[in-house]
């Protein structure tokens, strides 16, 4: 049958960075299908991972590997034949927990498959014994062709809200108008102008902080995991070189096998200048953890003080709205008085109209008089 998939799951591809062996460099973009290959020609366990047509983890499962869980959505295993670390994130805890159960089952049906052939090869290199029939099965049989027991999960979509759109005020109508209607209606829009411009600045101060804050935490929260993890690490491998260093007495005792025991002592020496240094990186990992958690601290009291003045601009925008409105009465009212004072602007052109009539007739007569006489 060849090579078969036998179980999918999708996470981010990490391996660590050769120069300094504690950073991951990131080999995926984006979440990419991680799936577990059984070759039953073989009879190999390997994870393969592609990203296009690019393969970013191509690991043979060996009995003696471990997979190790590093936050409640990350995990990672030591491949020596690549020489390298993978490290994959995973969309949630269960999808990290199903992907160790795998590679344990597996590491253990590698383990049973490499014994059995070791097993085989003993028996067919015997000449007194007849060679074993049939060919060596795995435990485990394919759980699916092309596909996976859990849902595979899809690249995480952030939804990014949009503005609120403010409200707009209806053109008020220039014409007939009096010069106290028209200061009154400039100073409205001044002052809604710079409600909404500093309300909209400080609710994009807030959004941002928020959005800060939230990665701080989430560092914050995955910094102190790994600062257990490495203290752990640094008391192991401080009781690792307690033993070393006793282990070079007792072969220094040991005169029979000088030359061997001074190639051991060197290359115990070596380790323990390797478990020196990496305990010198782990403390100082250690200080820069502590630094970033300071510097979390100060933005979280910053996010507060800006706050604190977002409320103060709230209340100064409920002012100003107040004056608004105050000010829309004022002009209501300003344009009855104006309409009640044109009619009777009308009222005495018409009157004014009606005695030029009557002056011109009585003009008229008069001339009249002054003519006949």
């Amino acid at each position: 049958m060849g090579e078969q998939p036998i179980y999918s799951t999708r996470a981010h591809v990490f391996q660590i960075d050769p120069n300094t062996k504690k950073n991951w460099v990131p080999t995926s973009k984006h979440a990419v299908t991680v799936s577990y290959f059984y070759d039953s020609t073989r009879t190999v366990y390997r994870i393969i991972s592609l990203d296009g047509s690019k393969a970013i983890i191509n690991s043979t499962i060996s009995p003696n590997m471990t997979f190790t869980k590093t936050s409640q959505k990350f995990g990672q295993w030591a491949d020596s034949r690549a020489n390298t670390v993978y490290g994959l994130g995973f969309s949630s805890e269960h999808h990290l927990t199903k992907f160790a159960e795998k590679f344990q089952e597996f590491k253990e049906a590698a383990r049973i498959a490499k014994e059995k052939s070791q097993e085989k090869m003993e028996l067919t290199s015997t000449p007194s014994q007849e060679s074993a029939g049939g060919d060596i099965q795995s435990p485990l049989t394919p759980e699916s062709i092309n596909g996976t027991d859990d849902e595979r999960t899809t690249p995480e979509v952030i939804q990014n809200s949009e503005p609120r759109a403010e409200p707009t005020q209806n053109a008020l109508p220039f014409s007939h108008r009096m010069l106290i209607s028209k200061a009154l209606k400039h100073e409205d829009e001044d002052a809604e102008h710079d409600s909404s411009a500093i309300s909209k600045h400080w609710e994009a101060e807030l959004a941002t902080l928020k959005g800060n804050n939230a990665k701080l935490t989430a560092a914050l929260l995955e910094s102190t995991a790994n600062v257990k993890q490495w203290k752990q690490q640094l008391a192991a491998y401080q009781e690792e070189a307690e033993r070393l260093h006793k282990r070079v007495t007792e072969l220094e005792c040991v005169s029979s096998q000088a030359n061997a025991v001074h190639t051991h002592k060197t290359e115990l020496n070596q380790t323990i200048q390797e478990l020196e240094s990496t305990l010198k990186k782990k403390e100082e990992e250690i200080e820069r953890l502590k630094e970033e958690i300071e510097h979390a601290r100060e933005l979280q009291a910053q996010r507060d003080s800006l706050t604190q003045k977002l409320q103060e601009v709230e209340t100064r925008n409920k002012d100003l709205e107040g004056q608004l409105a105050d000010l829309e009465q004022r002009l209501e009212k300003s344009q009855n008085e104006q309409e009640a004072f044109r009619n009777n602007l009308k009222t005495l052109l018409e009157i004014l109209d009606g005695k030029i009539f009557e002056l011109t007739e009585l003009r008229d007569n008069l001339s009249k008089l002054v003519e006949c006489s």
